[in-house]
């Protein structure tokens, strides 16, 4: 189980790095769940952390126009992993034509490059789509990993909204298909046991290594107690 730590900037890059983790996540809190950072802000980090970089780059509708644009760009800034929130998205089928598009929009600039896509565990006060339904559209639109998050940050985390029974169920059917599996959510330190019986391929984290609050600065003594941890 490899470690994502996502920092909003240089310094927290370099925290997250020398703390230990394997996955450098750029994000941007202020525009959400997976809210999207500057281009900029990726191509420096890119240039000061020689773990694999992942990019958010937002909590989108049904626009594959323009979530096929962000993706691209953060692409081309740098990023290894490209990282979408289905936030407000109906239906299986808008998931399906979302995803072909962004995932085409990378494939083509790089190939190399992996799509990852997130559904929400607080699912049903967002009326947007069921986790359970993404690794089937995951495995047809030709992404690389599957993901759970939170949508709304209320203080309330992955296993307020699902058993661990349903996040094993869905990490189980997701790599059946072949996708890799990752588990965010404001999680707390007591949620770290269960997501190793759990077993996803990534844990990703940002609150709990500033601690507890995501709107605080990463600390690196935090990474490393985390990464001692898993």
């Amino acid at each position: 189980m490899k470690l994502l730590i996502s920092p909003i900037d240089i310094e927290e890059a370099k925290d997250a790095e020398a703390g230990g983790a394997d996955i450098i996540d750029v994000k941007n809190p202020k525009e959400g769940s997976l809210g999207a950072n500057f281009p900029w802000v990726i191509r420096a980090i890119k240039k000061v952390v020689s773990k694999p970089l992942s990019a958010t780059i937002g909590d989108f509708g049904f626009k594959p126009g323009t979530a096929s644009l962000s993706a691209l760009g953060a692409a081309v800034a740098g990023a290894d992993f490209i990282k979408i929130g289905l936030f407000d998205i109906r239906t299986k089928e808008q998931a399906l034509i979302l995803l072909q598009n962004v995932k085409k929009a990378v494939e083509d600039y790089d190939s190399s490059k992996k799509v990852v896509a997130a559904a929400y565990a607080d699912f049903e006060r967002l009326n947007t789509l069921s986790p359970f339904d993404l690794p089937d559209v995951g495995q047809k639109a030709g992404i690389d990993i599957v993901m759970i998050d939170t949508g709304i940050k209320d203080g309330r985390g992955l296993f307020d909204f699902m058993s661990e029974e349903q996040v094993a169920e869905f990490t189980s059917s997701a790599k059946k298909v072949g996708l890799g599996t990752a588990l965010a959510g404001s999680l707390g330190w007591e949620d770290i046991k269960t997501i190793q019986r759990i077993s996803p391929d990534i844990i990703g984290i940002r609150g709990l290594v500033c601690g507890g609050d995501r709107n605080r600065r990463i600390q690196r003594k935090e990474v490393e107690r985390l990464k001692k941890m898993i």
